[in-house]
């Protein structure tokens, strides 16, 4: 058998017929659970800045990947093609927030699962893991996370300020501290357990204390 011989058989050249009802339904239910997680994305999301274009890609995502399993399993030429190419293509995207290779991951494997023809396991699947994505998603501590950035001037600004800080709130925890000839700057996580924020107003009034901040945070610190 010779190389041009392997190029025609059947097992090559041999291509599905195409479906135009079959891609239209598989196209549709793509879009439809596309658009489940983006929603679920939406509700779910706790980052610092909400990117509706990221939001968006997962609805194309999923019925772009839809349509290339469709074709790869057609055609076995367009398949090994198809391998080649996408093994060539970088994507420099970067990701902000581990959920959100959570939702790319999910986006794909909707698609992939779509496109190969096992719907009802898409709609379940997607069904349940927005669900939990919901429910653990969107569980609120009991206490509220923030950040308070303290400047004082001497040791006993500090030792008061602390004292009043600790008398304020449920909690907290020096993270850093920095020393140097123009003063003393303090950053403490505490929890609050309401939203009331008065006190960092009497923290600016305790002497010795040049300024003090507030800042709200996701509870994740990095030093």
């Amino acid at each position: 058998m010779t190389f041009n011989d392997i190029l025609s058989s059947e097992l090559i050249t041999n291509t599905t017929e195409f479906s135009l009802t079959d891609t239209l339904i598989s196209m549709f239910f793509a879009f439809a659970i596309g658009l489940f997680i983006f929603l679920i994305y939406k509700k779910t999301f706790s980052g610092v800045m909400y990117s509706s274009g990221f939001a968006m890609t997962m609805v194309g995502l999923s019925m772009v990947t839809t349509l290339v399993i469709m074709a790869v399993t057609s055609n076995i030429v367009l398949s090994l093609g198809m391998v080649g190419a996408l093994s060539i293509v970088r994507f420099r995207a970067a990701i902000k927030e581990p959920m959100e290779i959570v939702f790319l991951f999910w986006s794909l494997a909707t698609g992939i699962i779509i496109g190969a023809g096992l719907i009802p396991l898409a709609v379940v699947g997607a069904v349940i893991v927005g669900i939990v994505l919901l429910i653990f998603a969107n569980r609120k501590s009991h206490t509220n996370p923030y950040i308070v950035v303290l400047s004082c001037d001497s040791d006993a600004g500090e030792k008061e300020a602390l004292e009043l800080l600790g008398a304020s709130v449920e909690k907290y925890v020096v993270k850093t501290k920095t020393v140097n000839p123009g003063g003393i700057e303090i950053t403490a996580e505490i929890r609050v357990k309401d939203a009331g924020t008065e006190f960092i107003n009497k923290l600016c009034s305790v002497n010795g204390v040049e300024n003090a901040s507030l800042i709200s945070y996701n509870g994740e610190y990095m030093s």
